[in-house]
């Protein structure tokens, strides 16, 4: 076995051997020079530093802190700036129209129909006869009765002076008292029920409808006619419990027609106990009609302009539903955070709605608002003009 001075010394003999093999010269290996200590030495120290110290980190007790991460980028919203005006809803119903006054005529007298003094469908006065009945024996029991009366209060004068000279009993001044007062009462009786043969229009109109004949009998309490009074009209119609509260008595109402034309008027009742079935109030407003036309009876559609109030114009797509299922609107704060606001829908169309509820100033949120949530702070866009104004 070699030792390490026998390998030394054949060193150069074996490396001789091996270049011999490989070019087949004779020419002796060129030696390197050999390194300079202190190299050696300085390449070895920093490769065992390296091993020692150069992966510490990795076994730190404590994690590195991390770089701050960037903040993410809001948002982007369009929005428009609005300005709260004044508007005056219309409340739209439909209705009828009724005559101001309309009255059934009946009779209080029995009678024959003895004339007819006034044409159907003729304008008269209050006052004017109607209608004329058979008198027959009224007149003469009348006048017997007046002269009843007549003798009857001449005995109670005399009795009166027999009285004061006490030449009379209390109990016979009694009756012949009763006796007058009875007389009184049946001459009363007879001009009333001779007036009943010639019933009266109560009220200025129009006799709408003449049901009788000339002969024919009638019974007391059987009808004859029907008298109107159409200067001024009624329209009758029903209001739902939720818009019942705004409607009071003197608000402007106006009539608009089948034919198109319109009347005016104003709100002149209003229900104060709903109808059971429907949970509707009654309403009515009251309206001229100087022209004297045809329309009681007739359908009709009743616009009531309610108070004044400030609103905000918007398209109907920027409504939505909040948490507790009230109608919602999305605007910006100060801060450009996202607000949602309940409103009150005051009318609405197709393609603009108006609502109440918002701050007289507002940004609202046109484009965008379904993507953001209430709190989240957002990056503001305005709103070109054309999609400003629905």
């Amino acid at each position: 076995m070699l030792t390490s001075e026998a390998l030394t010394s054949e060193a150069p003999r074996i490396v001789s051997w091996r270049l011999m093999l490989a070019d087949g010269s004779q020419r002796m290996p060129r030696r390197l020079p050999p390194l300079p200590p202190l190299l050696a030495i300085a390449v070895t120290l920093a490769l065992v530093a390296w091993l020692a110290f150069g992966d510490l980190q990795r076994f730190q007790d404590t994690a590195p802190e991390s770089e701050p991460a960037e903040e993410p980028t809001p948002p982007r919203v369009e929005v428009s700036e609005r300005e709260a005006e004044a508007h005056a809803p219309q409340l739209i119903l439909q209705g009828h129209l009724e005559a101001d006054r309309e009255l059934t005529l009946r009779v209080r007298q029995t009678g024959r129909v003895e004339a007819l003094p006034v044409a159907a469908g003729s304008r008269v006065e209050a006052g004017t006869v109607l209608l004329a009945l058979a008198r027959e024996e009224l007149p003469a029991r009348l006048e017997q009765a007046e002269a009843e009366l007549t003798l009857a209060r001449a005995e109670l004068a005399g009795a009166d002076d027999l009285r004061r000279r006490q030449l009379i009993s209390n109990t016979d001044y009694l009756r012949l008292q009763s006796g007058a007062a009875r007389a009184a009462a049946e001459v009363a009786s007879l001009r009333r029920q001779l007036d009943d043969t010639r019933p009266t229009a109560p009220f200025d109109g129009v006799l709408d409808r003449l049901d009788v004949e000339l002969g024919e009998l009638l019974q007391v309490g059987e009808p004859f006619g029907r008298l109107v009074d159409d200067r001024h009209l009624v329209a009758r119609a029903w209001v739902p419990q939720r818009d019942a509260h705004e409607l009071e008595t003197g608000l402007p109402a106006e009539l608009r027609l089948l034919d198109g034309s319109r009347l005016a008027g104003e709100v002149s009742l209003v229900g104060r106990r709903a109808e059971e079935a429907a949970r509707t109030f009654a309403v009515e407003a009251r309206v001229a009609n100087p022209e004297g036309r045809r329309l009681a009876g007739a359908s009709a559609t009743l616009v009531i302009t309610l108070p004044e109030r400030q609103v905000h114009r918007l398209s109907p797509a920027l409504l939505e539903l909040d948490d507790e299922g009230q109608l919602a609107v999305k605007h910006l704060d100060d801060e450009e955070r996202v607000l949602r606001t309940p409103v009150t829908l005051v009318d609405a169309a197709t393609d603009e709605a108006r609502v109440a509820g918002l701050p007289e100033r507002v940004r609202l949120i046109t484009l965008g608002g379904g993507l953001v949530a209430p709190g989240e702070r957002v990056a503001p866009v305005a709103a070109e003009p054309a999609e400003a104004t629905p």
